[in-house]
């Protein structure tokens, strides 16, 4: 059974930097590397530009996929009308393949599963206004067994350029490259062998002739936890230069037929947790991919499916449903048509959700969009129904009156205060704000989330000029709300982050906002808070994860899980 499916990416901090004017970089680039990979081509970053939609067998049928069932669930997108609400890449994932390669080398379709071959197919879905996907493995062999573009275990070549043109002569437009049985060479880390498969694949993919859009798993095979380790950073940082999204962690539960209403809300939750930190490598042209919408397919209550669909668009994920399309429940399929949500999903300043505050019971996520208004979601984690209040103060606009729009009923209502609603347990609220026209440009609002996903911390609520700031379990309080000031300052409770001296060890305390340079910070692209009078980074003492963990500055690593942070936009 394939262990990983889909991966990829490379992002962008604008918002940031609009917030957090870039500081000289010379201390920066004497302590850790440069990490963000190389901006795509013209040409490729014409591909993908917005989160690729559409449909993967995989997580519904796995090794029983069949022509039929490939050609049923695309007319059934058709037919829907889901394909144009934009599900149209149809992909066809593993256990297509015959067992063996041709005599020159080229991957069979299996003739019992796909009597009319993979040419075929891909005139099929082309003649009804679909899009053609297909899998293959960055290895020897596929995560099913079957033939994988990569090196042989017996030392022999790859085949991706043999496959690229395959599937460019096939039609393909997007291939999904899964990460099993990839062969690690004499001398070489894992990364190294993964990273030379993927831009050989890349490359392969350029010269083939045709546009095909490239969906990588790497980064999935170096996750560890919700958080994540510097080999995983090192892989997203450099995914989005070769393709257009990537898995980056674990697989949604797949549908068992012998249990179909048996849960599948944990493991959604489990891929939107942690997706949600690592929204600096999403963009136009590189997304991070959590793995399928399985919303309407057994295993989640309609609240559960709906509350699917709203965090994958507030976080710009690929919309890749996995499911039998005609046998999807009602408010699933209404769920997945709304074309306030697909708009939000699809939105082209290409911004995935920071997270506002997050506690055992609550999220609070908000996205800026492109026309300037921001998108804003509720999460109701419990099991029993929650009136939520969230203030504007809250999410970036103090001092605004806003149109807010719930994008599940399509109410409107205006207000300059707050947004509220009583949220169904594991539902989701969703809104899209627009400010009014004397309202000032929204400030990055939320959590500094570190080390463990654990949250930066002002000791005990207090504002007395040097007030510890730790690390510790994410509340949603107050005392764990951050704004980025254009000024460069990072506040909270009124205060300014301050590090109290320049050596390495000095210790992150709040105090009153000056000018002084240690209060000013730059958010660098890899996800580091660079200190201006020191050039150090805002650092989790030796690296803990427990609560009351004293935060300081220190001498910046490459991409230390300690030195890491998820900001607010």
């Amino acid at each position: 059974m394939p262990r990983f499916r889909l991966a990829r990416g490379a992002a962008t901090l604008a918002v940031l930097a609009a917030a957090l004017a870039t500081l000289p970089q010379t201390a920066v680039a004497q302590t850790a590397p440069v990490v963000r990979a190389a901006a795509p081509t013209a040409a490729a970053a014409t591909l993908a530009a917005t989160p690729p939609m559409g449909w993967n067998d995989w997580a519904h049928y796995q090794c029983g996929v069949t022509e039929q069932i490939v050609t049923a669930n695309a007319d059934a997108l058709v037919s829907s009308g889901l394909a144009d609400k934009g599900y149209d890449t149809v992909t066809v994932d593993d256990c297509w393949m015959a067992k063996s390669r041709d005599s020159a080398g080229k991957l069979v379709a299996d003739p019992v599963k796909f009597p009319h071959g993979m040419a075929w197919l891909g005139s099929y879905l082309h003649a009804r206004g679909l899009k053609f996907g297909i899998y293959e493995d960055a290895g020897s062999a596929t995560c099913g067994g079957y033939p994988g573009s990569g090196r042989t275990q017996s030392g022999g070549a790859d085949h991706f350029a043999t496959d690229a043109a395959s599937f460019a002569a096939w039609g393909v437009d997007y291939l999904k490259l899964d990460g099993c049985n990839v062969i690690v060479g004499s001398g070489q880390t894992q990364e190294q062998a993964y990273r030379q498969a993927y831009d050989a694949q890349a490359a392969a993919l350029r010269g083939s002739g045709r546009a095909i859009v490239f969906s990588e798993s790497a980064p999935a095979y170096f996750q560890s936890g919700e958080w994540g380790n510097p080999t995983w950073f090192d892989v997203l940082s450099w995914v989005g230069s070769d393709g257009q999204l990537w898995r980056e962690g674990t697989d949604i539960a797949t549908f068992d037929s012998t249990r179909p209403g048996a849960s599948r809300w944990a493991s959604v939750l489990g891929n939107y947790g942690y997706n949600r930190w690592i929204g600096r490598y999403a963009a136009p042209g590189n997304w991070n991919d959590p793995d399928f919408l399985i919303a309407g397919a057994g295993g989640l209550t309609d609240d559960e499916s709906r509350s699917q669909v709203a965090l994958w668009s507030m976080m710009a994920a690929p919309m890749i449903l996995s499911s039998d399309v005609s046998a999807l429940t009602t408010a699933a399929r209404a769920a997945l048509g709304n074309t306030d949500l697909i708009a939000v999903d699809q939105d082209p300043a290409g911004h995935q959700a920071a997270v506002v505050s997050s506690s055992a019971t609550t999220d609070v996520l908000a996205r800026p969009l492109a026309d300037g208004g921001r998108a804003v979601a509720v999460l109701n984690r419990g099991s029993t129904a929650r009136a939520v209040t969230t203030r504007l103060t809250d999410v970036g606009l103090p001092g605004c009156t806003v149109t807010a729009k719930d994008l599940w009923t399509g109410a409107t209502s205006t207000t300059s205060d707050a947004l509220t609603a009583t949220v169904p347990a594991h539902g989701t609220a969703i809104w899209r704000l627009t400010p009014g026209s004397g309202c000032a440009a929204a400030v990055p609002t939320g959590q500094l989330t570190g080390n463990g996903a654990k949250c930066a911390d002002v000791t005990g609520s207090g504002t007395a000029d040097g007030t510890p700031v730790i690390l510790y379990t994410c509340t949603g309080g107050a005392n764990q709300r951050w704004t980025l000031s254009a000024d460069h300052t990072v506040r909270s409770l009124g205060k300014c982050l301050t590090a109290s001296g320049t050596t390495a060890g000095s210790k992150a305390v709040l105090s009153g906002c000056s000018s002084a340079a240690a209060q000013h910070w730059t958010a660098a692209p890899d996800g580091t808070l660079v200190n201006s009078a020191s050039g150090l980074c805002l650092d989790v003492y030796g690296g803990a994860t427990a609560d009351s963990t004293a935060l300081d500055t220190w001498t910046c690593g490459h991409l230390q899980a300690n030195q890491v942070w998820a900001l607010p936009l």
